[in-house]
């Protein structure tokens, strides 16, 4: 098992795709040249394009008679700058990076200040007018507990749309505002569309009890629109 670190601006996604540049793709291939054995990765989450991650977990079977630290080292050598193998380690051969996990945390990251940044410019969504982030605290603690998210996204696979949500907050650290929501599981672009609807709660164009209302009716129509990819992050996975 690995946990990566990766900035997902210049990727169409964690996921291999037919044609495109991806991080398993790139994962796979620098494994494949350092093991000279052909090696697949299994990924904790399938990050969209241009979502970022701190903590994603791969899984690995790789044909290897040395250490895994010197392992991580070749894999870092050989990856792009915008990868890096943050830790290895051997794990028993009944896990699996996605079904084994019991939670994940996902970050969004607003900046919110008259003047954009260069150097915040790939990780955070610049919005440049004041935000009412006490309202958009408020309106996030409705999604603590098990809910039907219908409203805010679609199940991967089937139907079932009910996710339980152990913590969700808005915080404001200086000119940065955070989005912070831990949950078992998510629903496709879940985490960006509950973002993009507490942007209205912060611009007052949408109360928070508004916010709880559009919840409960599980209607996709009435949240607001996805927020930017980039200001996405998956956080940490955990066991």
């Amino acid at each position: 098992m690995a946990v990566i670190e990766y900035d997902g601006t210049d990727y169409l996604g964690f996921q291999l795709q037919a044609e495109g540049r991806t991080i398993q793709g790139e994962v796979e291939r620098v494994l494949t040249e350092v093991t000279r054995r052909e090696t697949r990765v299994v990924g904790a989450g399938r990050t969209d394009a241009g979502v970022h991650a701190a903590g994603q977990v791969i899984s690995i079977v790789p044909q290897w008679k040395h250490s895994l630290p010197e392992l991580q080292r070749a894999m870092n050598a050989l990856l792009p700058e915008d990868i890096a193998v943050h830790q290895m380690v051997w794990v028993a051969d009944d896990f699996h990076p996605r079904f084994s996990a019991v939670s994940r945390e996902y970050r969004y990251a607003i900046l919110n200040q008259p003047f954009r940044s260069p150097l915040a410019r790939r990780f955070a969504y610049h919005y440049l007018k004041p935000l009412d982030v006490e309202a958009m605290a408020k309106a996030a603690k409705c999604l603590v507990g098990s809910h039907d998210f219908t409203s805010f996204g679609r199940p991967p696979q089937g139907e079932n749309a009910v996710r339980r949500v152990y913590r969700a907050e808005c915080t404001r650290q200086d000119q940065f505002i955070y989005f912070d929501i831990v949950a078992n599981a998510f629903l496709y672009r879940m985490v960006r569309n509950i973002a993009g609807t507490l942007l209205l709660v912060g611009m007052g164009k949408l109360s928070p009890e508004g916010f709880e209302e559009i919840l409960q009716v599980r209607d996709r129509r009435r949240a607001g629109p996805a927020a930017p990819a980039h200001g996405l992050c998956l956080m940490k996975v955990n066991y």
